[in-house]
């Protein structure tokens, strides 16, 4: 076994590149999430070998592993971004407060529902303070935080994002979202009393791409009700998720945070007999960070607008008024 070099220096970017391939698991797609070539993050990987001169990767069929010397080094290289954030924070703290910029990764229910309100506040509060958005979601989204490319993520328990005992992150839950059964205003089940997931089986599902956070949330709601979903339409605009609902090609779980964006259209929400479906919603920022004074109002922000997202399913609009000859539709 190799000894650790004498002269111990670590370029920090390498060790970024490190902790991407413990995260993507092969050099291809930690060169995509880093938007570098694979020679390139071979380069990095074999660069900062020679620099702690011990061997941090190891052939495994066609692709690398990391070694155990890899493993001891990840885990300081965690400790080093977390203190490296501190030392930001104090900076920070050092100048004047309200000053800057930062930017906020989330997925798309959470700007629509969430966001406009978080913004308001922190622009009356910190009026010099510049704030960016982007639409992301986990990967990528904590890919983008990891890089310094987002300051605040916030987004959706589920698979694809980090489990609560990573270290690399200081998160806050801000609230449970309800997915309330959505069908159209004419639909069979509309009006009725409480329902089971189950009895909708054999209906046609309108959800979100298999890859977004919402769409495997419902996945799996379906899948502990005992059956796979028939998705005739995958769709992440809740609009027009909303619209096709409205025009019966489908029932959906939609989320209570994007309410307004179908209280106009001729649906109705149907209580179901099970626990309601939910979803959690999280803010993170980089171990260290959450010490920042424009972070920390960020995340006190979230946490109050997260205490106000308790609405109620919401009630139809009336009917419209039936034209000559033709019957209205029956209210629901």
């Amino acid at each position: 076994m190799e000894r650790a070099s004498e002269s111990f220096r670590v370029d920090l970017r390498r060790l970024t590149v490190l902790r991407e391939l413990q995260r993507r698991g092969s050099l291809a797609r930690t060169a995509e999430a880093l938007h570098l070539t694979p020679s390139a993050v071979s380069q990095q990987l074999a660069a900062l070998a020679r620099e702690t001169g011990v061997p941090l990767t190891e052939k495994d069929g066609r692709g690398v592993r990391l070694t155990g010397q890899a493993r001891v080094l990840l885990a300081h290289a965690d400790l080093i971004a977390a203190q490296l954030e501190r030392a930001r924070a104090d900076l920070a703290a050092y100048g004047e407060g309200g000053r800057g910029s930062v930017t906020i990764g989330c997925f798309s229910s959470g700007i629509l529902g969430l966001l406009p309100g978080v913004l308001r506040a922190l622009a009356g509060r910190l009026p010099q303070l510049r704030v960016e958005v982007v639409e992301a979601e986990p990967p990528d989204l904590f890919t983008a935080l990891d890089a310094g490319q987002v300051d605040v993520a916030v987004a959706v328990d589920f698979a694809k994002a980090p489990p609560h005992t990573d270290d690399r992150y200081s998160r806050a839950d801000l609230f449970t979202d309800v997915l309330d059964l959505v069908v159209a205003a004419d639909h069979r089940l509309a009006g009725q009393g409480p329902v089971t997931l189950r009895e909708l089986a054999r209906e046609a599902w309108v959800v979100g791409a298999a890859a977004s956070c919402c769409g495997a949330v419902a996945r799996s709601v379906c899948a502990t009700a005992g059956f796979t979903p028939d998705v005739r339409h995958a769709v992440n605009d809740w609009a027009a998720l909303a619209a096709l609902v409205e025009a019966g090609q489908g029932v959906a779980l939609i989320p209570r945070l994007v309410r307004e964006s179908y209280t106009h259209r001729r649906v109705t929400v149907v209580p179901t007999q099970e626990q309601p479906a939910s979803r959690n919603v999280f803010a993170a920022v980089r171990a260290g960070a959450e010490e920042d004074a424009v972070l920390r109002a960020v995340l006190n922000q979230l946490r109050t607008a997260g205490t106000a997202v308790t609405p109620a399913p919401r009630t139809p609009p009336p009917a419209p008024p039936a034209a000559a000859g033709i019957p209205a539709t029956p209210p629901p």
